[in-house]
């Protein structure tokens, strides 16, 4: 028995010594970090988060590229543009790739646009961008149901006679401009498909940064059939994919002339190419691809805009400024035109410092070295991890005179004519920057110039003043709080609309 105990200790001992040795191998080949521990690595310290303000701290002590241990995994940060802009611009394509978790490999597969790789992720990526545009990005049929949808958003902001919290109207309207391009049809609020489709993408944004994901990731074997929170965002994706199965059989029984969206052009596209042996076109990319466009085109608009309207609370000789342009400029137009931001300088720079200061996608999705390269003088070895940490760029003091304030004047000029920073990277860099940046940018100036031509938005009467904490999720949310909109007299009313 002793002898039995004995060989078992030294098995142990001996598979320990093993590992110590191969993780001290791998830390000696890696830019420097704080020590990790056994198993946990470095989530101890990060409180099983990747926090953008604790990686910014972290960076002071061991330099703009460093290694943190997430559990028995190395992740690679990036602080700061330079080092952003070296690895996510100069070697683009080098960082072209995207780790699969253990949660996002049972959540998605190697399917989509966000989580595939290689042939299917050109694939599918080349598709939406084509897609998209020639479903009017950027062209005047999409900036009509934009109008539309902003004058609507407008209208349920003057239902609200008291005090409310934007955020249940703002990403509803989000919601309704990427159910538009992608279904062919607008959604009624009030629609419970509508409403558990936003409840599933929000819980799923959340869900991402949570400890309990970070326990999946470490320990899948175990919670794929353990009960818990993590369980219920299976339930979500079974939901949401049924819901997108039932839209594409229905698409399927329409006649050819009903009009296009992307679900119909993805159809048409699985039809061309199903010669195609290395084709990827399938309904199982299709829904995953509908997935990613709703996950990427709905709560870091509403969330931006969001910020927006709290921004403006806060600053009200900001808010006063825009409004006095936007009547200046304007006039009596019924409507504003995506093409009016080249007129309204200030606006355009108030809405450019809402993003750069509320950083709503923190620190970015991973990234994954598909080559060996180097990067600040660190060499990063092919499968490396890595983590811009956007918000770090953001706030980066080298390209932003005071990257802590609210300040309109980081982009203009000393005549207030709108100037471009680079280190402005909201949608990230690269071939991995969000496909969706143009209507992002769309959405968000035709929603605020409109909001703010119709409404003047304060506190309460007896408020406490506004709570500027962000909430750590998916995105980094405003706390719940309501302001109250109040009517300009001066400004046109927007006037109520046919659904579309």
């Amino acid at each position: 028995m002793f002898s039995l105990l004995s060989g078992l200790a030294f098995l142990v001992g001996s598979f320990l010594f093993l590992k110590l040795g191969t993780f001290c191998w791998e830390r000696i080949h890696l830019p420097p970090g704080p020590f990790p521990i056994p198993l946990l690595g470095n989530l101890w310290q990060l409180s099983f988060r990747l926090h953008p303000e604790t990686l910014i701290q972290l960076a002071q002590t061991h330099g703009n590229v460093f290694t943190v241990w997430v559990g028995p995994t190395p992740v690679v940060v990036l602080n700061g543009f330079q080092a952003v802009k070296e690895a996510l611009i100069s070697n683009s394509e080098q960082f072209s790739g995207r780790p699969l978790t253990p949660l996002f490999q049972d959540l998605f597969g190697e399917r989509g646009v966000i989580c595939s790789n290689g042939h299917t992720w050109r694939q599918q990526r080349r598709f939406c961008l084509t897609t998209l545009r020639g479903l009017g990005l950027g062209k005047p049929a999409l900036e009509a149901q934009l109008q539309e949808e902003a004058a609507e958003l407008a209208e349920a902001f003057h239902r609200e006679s008291r005090p409310f919290n934007p955020q249940v109207p703002i990403i509803r309207s989000t919601a309704r401009v990427i159910g538009a391009l992608v279904f062919g049809h607008r959604f009624l609020s009030e629609e419970p498909i509508f409403q558990e489709l936003i409840q599933a993408i929000n819980f799923g944004l959340a869900f991402v940064s949570t400890t309990w994901r970070r326990l999946y990731d470490m320990f899948p074997w175990a919670l794929r059939h353990l009960p818990g929170p993590h369980q219920e965002i299976f339930r979500y994706q079974e939901a949401l994919q049924g819901f997108i199965r039932h839209e594409i059989i229905r698409y399927k029984l329409r006649t050819p002339e009903a009009p296009k969206n992307f679900i119909s052009c993805y159809l048409t596209q699985i039809t061309k190419a199903m010669d195609d042996p290395v084709s990827t076109f399938n309904e199982e990319n299709l829904i995953q691809v509908v997935i990613d466009l709703f996950l990427g085109g709905i709560d870091t608009t509403a969330t931006t805009l969001h910020w927006a309207l709290i921004y403006m609370v806060q600053h009200r000789a900001v808010q006063e400024k825009v409004q006095q342009e936007l009547d200046t400029v304007l006039g009596t137009a019924p409507v504003v035109c995506y093409e009016d931001r080249q007129r309204l300088p200030y606006t355009r720079a108030v809405l450019h410092e809402v993003q750069r200061l509320s950083s709503v996608v923190a620190v970015g999705a991973v990234r994954q070295c598909v080559t060996s390269t180097r990067v600040h003088g660190y060499y990063i070895s092919k499968g490396t991890i890595i983590l811009p940490n956007l918000a770090s760029v953001l706030y980066d003091p080298e390209f932003w005179e005071t990257p802590r304030q609210f300040n309109p004047s980081h982009f203009l000029d000393k005549d207030g004519n709108f100037v471009v920073n680079e280190a402005f990277l909201p949608f990230s860099a690269g071939h991995r920057v969000c496909p969706g940046d143009q209507l992002a940018r769309m959405e968000l100036f035709l929603m605020f110039a409109t909001l703010l031509r119709t409404f003047r938005f304060q506190l309460p009467d007896g408020s406490q003043g506004l709570r500027l904490e962000y909430i750590f999720g998916g995105t980094l949310q405003p706390q719940p709080q309501e302001i109250c909109a109040v009517p300009r007299l001066s400004s046109p009313s927007p006037g109520p609309r046919e659904p579309v």
